[in-house]
């Protein structure tokens, strides 16, 4: 993960990519926006991962029970 992908908040990146799938169906844009709004949406798609990933292995930290285990419990 690059410098720029940490700065952005996974809810801002979640957005943008909602915005750039709708621009992408609309079929309206050339084929060079397209391509370029497609390169944005998977570097989006990258961080949006990356992010998910580091919040389950902290969440996994915080669940495991006092002799080390894993407790993968519904927790409602």
């Amino acid at each position: 993960m690059t410098k720029e992908d940490k700065q952005i908040h996974f809810e801002e990146a979640f957005k943008r990519l909602e915005k750039i799938v709708g621009n992408l169906e609309s079929g309206d844009l050339s084929l060079e926006e397209s391509m370029k709004l497609f390169e944005e949406g998977i570097g989006l798609t990258e961080a949006c991962k990356t992010r998910l990933d580091d919040a389950e292995k902290k969440i996994q930290l915080l669940l495991k029970n006092s002799d080390g285990k894993l407790s993968l419990e519904d927790k409602d």
